[in-house]
């Protein structure tokens, strides 16, 4: 038993995952009426990384800002204008992608207990109100929002504190940091079980009446994924990007598909930037910043849905829009929780946008439900995987003009 364990260690993380994905497919498809004792796992994992990462992402973030020394440079500015750019990019690829394949719905599907908000003003006042969140509430509800301004005020009014409070800090952020690597090697048996209950509860069947809206989907995110971001990554680093582009994808956007939450993949992408050799002083910033801005998937989602409910009412959409729509969804995207299926509650927002009643669109936000066993999975693995791509391509270009 002991050899066997060993060379389970010995196998990399993506090849375990592989294994508990595809173990977890054959206990659905042979045994799909046992699902407690299997679904738990999944749940367990996830749970454990949501329980960990509000806390990792606190500690991080104000540890890095207190132990900044003066007049070192980080690639904040540019992070952030590469997330805003591939997120407006993906908004208007969907759009355009929704005029040459037009996808109708068959409208009926319900959404109950599901409050969108009314308008980009309450968008951007719930926003605001989640800045000035109180700390512990920001903590206990998972506010990546409020617990990122609270870790960036904190982290500056520690940069003065003496050495041992800093140190304290780092400490704690460290231990945080191995708790989650405890956590993640347990991801095989937790992807296992996430599997086996998407499969044994939905099926694979519920899915086949919505095969044109899932391909659109799953195509325009597939696009960014390997073509726009792709230029992106070139345009910057100048030289071939599919290396970076892949490892990011298998790395971060393997996990992220599973536990379906760009919050919850907060620690892998952490440890992915580890790895990848990048300043902590950044990408301890950028990532939990990046999961809660960086919504590129979301972006295709709320602009394909909403598109369809147009072309499905026979509304006449010309180009200003359409480039509107681009726009619009790029800002709702900014505002989308990162939980699994966050996005769907922006879909009335974009469609109030074309005059289409509310009820209606609660009716489209009810066909993204039903296809968001893989709708969501995709989105968040864009988004999440997306999240250090751009956190690379930053510092690399910087490296790259530096040597220049």
């Amino acid at each position: 038993m002991k050899k066997i364990f060993n060379k389970w260690n010995q196998l990399s993380l993506v090849k375990r995952i592989l294994i508990g994905l595809i173990i977890g497919i054959i206990l659905a498809l042979t045994i799909p009426d046992i699902a407690s004792p299997i679904t738990i796992l999944g749940s367990l994992f996830v749970g454990a990384l949501k329980a960990v990462a509000p806390i990792l992402v606190f500690f991080l973030v104000m540890s890095a800002i207190s132990q900044h020394k003066s007049g070192k440079q980080t690639n904040m500015k540019s992070i952030i204008l590469l997330y805003l750019l591939g997120t407006f990019l993906a908004g208007l690829v969907a759009v355009i992608a929704s005029f040459i394949f037009k996808v109708t719905l068959t409208l009926g599907a319900g959404a109950e207990n599901v409050a969108p908000p009314g308008g980009i003003v309450e968008v951007l006042k719930s926003l605001l109100m989640n800045i000035v969140d109180n700390p512990v509430s920001a903590l206990l509800n998972a506010n990546y929002i409020g617990i990122l301004s609270w870790a960036i005020i904190l982290g500056f009014a520690l940069k003065n504190a003496a050495e041992s409070t800093k140190t304290l800090i780092l400490n704690a952020s460290d231990s945080l940091s191995q708790v989650v690597k405890w956590v993640i090697n347990f991801a095989p048996l937790g992807i296992m079980g996430l599997v086996f209950n998407s499969i044994a509860t939905q099926g694979l069947e519920s899915l086949l009446s919505y095969g044109q809206l899932i391909l659109l989907l799953v195509g325009c995110m597939a696009f960014i994924a390997l073509v726009v971001n792709p230029i992106i990554v070139f345009l910057g680093i100048r030289k071939n990007p599919y290396p970076l582009v892949f490892k990011c994808l298998k790395s971060s956007g393997i996990t992220a598909f599973f536990t379906r939450s760009s919050a919850a993949n907060i620690p892998v992408n952490m440890e992915l930037c580890e790895e990848l050799g990048l300043d902590k002083d950044t990408y301890s910033v950028s990532i939990p910043l990046g999961a809660t801005i960086n919504m590129a998937g979301a972006a295709i989602t709320i602009s394909i849905l909403t598109l369809s409910a147009v072309h499905t009412l026979g509304i006449q959409v010309d180009i200003g829009m359409a480039l509107l729509l681009s726009l619009l969804s790029a800002v709702s995207a900014c505002g989308a929780s990162g939980v699994a299926g966050g996005s769907l509650l922006l879909v009335p927002l974009a469609c109030s946008l074309f005059g289409i009643p509310n009820d209606i669109a609660m009716q489209v936000v009810g066909v993204g439900f039903i296809v968001g066993v893989i709708q969501d999975s995709c989105e968040t693995a864009l988004n999440s995987s997306t999240d250090v791509l751009f956190t690379a391509v930053a510092e690399l270009t910087k490296r790259r003009k530096e040597k220049n």
